[in-house]
């Protein structure tokens, strides 16, 4: 029996388990498919319940696994097939290369050289990167990367050229790697929801539809636009925004459930708008205003007070191109009554939360009808892999895996 752990996931949950566990003397593997760690939470601007930047709680956890010696991380890798039993798992990882060596840290001088560009979907394709990179700028492990695509071509030997010797390697190829552990803990998280599925909601056909996402990446300063958020038609500040709520959630037709975060969500980033501009006039079309606890419904009470914010209970059932470039959002007032059209210079789908159990399923992780992980001795899903949650749940949940794959071990031991 192994007395060893494997976390599938290097988010926020996954960083938590890992440590948690490792700390306690166990020997951990981490896996993320990701280039780096961080997952989500490395994407926001802020995050609840301090509204303070993602460095706050990654930069930590970051120094807790790099200097954690019972801490065995891959990163740009994936978890292909899990089989065993309880205390007896063997574990199918492919690890992918990055084509430069980790001192590569700086990829100015071979980004000066490339020609070719490609949307940058850390920033949800609102501009473009270069195919050498450093995936954000608190990348863990702090390490540039090259896309497959240049390797062997004549762009990818300038680059090289350009780069210091021995940056670049693009004899690396992808390496497989077999472990035994006594214990698997997954923490896939989310992603989310393909808005393009909406038809109704028109997402990718009019330009000043985005998704809240797309504003978190806004709104930081590392963003594509340095913190400023803006109409993607004209690069302007809107002065008047509109929200649609449950985009794809409470929805039989899409995700079925409640997302959990996407009202706290919404509500953060009226705060980002109305902190950007006083002028800046809000609209909120819900279902319902879900803030649990006695400090977010405090937050949703805040927001309301503001007069500049208006919240209309009407599901959006459909959505018209307006004026230069603006967005009519229709919808039906059940509280005041009738059909209520609004037009405004920027529309902003709270898109749900998806497991990536939904989309990318691992062979022997069993999941529900809606991807989220079915949990099972040995087995042990937790943050946004277990069920729609917050940041402070997922951490809650994720050292509550640990403790539990640490049982599992020494049940199976005794």
């Amino acid at each position: 029996m192994s007395n060893s752990i494997l976390v599938i996931g290097g988010g926020f949950s996954g960083l938590t388990a890992a440590v948690e566990a490792a700390e306690m003397g166990y020997q951990v593997y981490l896996v993320e498919k990701e280039n780096y760690m961080g997952g989500r939470v490395a994407q926001l601007n802020k995050y609840f319940p301090k509204l303070c930047p993602p460095t706050c709680g990654l930069e930590i956890n970051f120094k807790r696994v790099k200097t954690n010696p019972n801490i065995t991380f891959y990163s740009n890798a994936t978890v292909d097939a899990v089989a065993g039993s309880e205390g007896n798992y063997d574990v199918q990882i492919t690890v992918k290369p990055k084509f430069t060596t980790p001192q590569c840290t700086a990829a100015c001088k071979g980004k000066d050289v490339a020609t070719t560009e490609v949307p940058n979907e850390f920033n949800f394709g609102l501009d473009t990167r270069k195919p050498v990179y450093m995936p954000h700028p608190m990348s863990f492990p702090y390490q540039c990367v090259i896309d497959p695509s240049v390797v062997n071509t004549d762009e990818g030997k300038k680059i090289q050229e350009a780069l210091p010797a021995g940056h670049v390697d693009f004899t690396q190829t992808e390496e497989k790697i077999n472990l035994n552990v006594g214990a698997v803990i997954v923490a896939t998280g989310w992603k989310p929801y393909d808005a393009t599925k909406m038809d109704r909601l028109q997402y990718g056909k009019f330009p000043n539809i985005v998704t809240n996402m797309m504003i978190e990446r806004m709104a930081s300063p590392s963003g594509p636009s340095e913190g400023k958020i803006y109409r993607p038609s004209d690069k302007n500040p809107p002065k008047t925004v509109g929200f649609v709520q449950c985009a794809g959630s409470r929805d039989k037709d899409h995700l079925p459930y409640c997302s959990y975060i996407c009202c706290l969500a919404t509500l953060k980033q009226i705060t980002y708008l109305r902190e950007q501009s006083p002028d800046t006039e809000i609209v909120v079309f819900y279902i319902d205003i879900r803030s649990p606890g006695m400090k977010y419904e405090n937050f949703y009470k805040k927001v309301k007070a503001d007069p500049k914010v208006t919240f209309i209970k009407g599901k959006v059932a459909d959505v018209k191109e307006g004026s230069n470039g603006n967005v009519v959002l229709i919808a039906e007032d059940t509280i005041g009554g009738g059909k209520v059209e609004k037009e405004v210079e920027l529309a902003v789908l709270a898109t749900g939360m998806q497991p990536e159990g939904a989309l990318s399923p691992i062979t022997g992780i069993e999941y529900d009808t809606d991807g989220f992980v079915v949990p099972k001795a040995g087995i042990i899903p937790c943050g946004c892999s277990k069920r729609p949650v917050d940041v402070v749940s997922s951490a809650q949940s994720s050292t509550a895996a640990a403790l539990k794959a640490a049982q599992v071990i020494n049940r199976r031991a005794n």
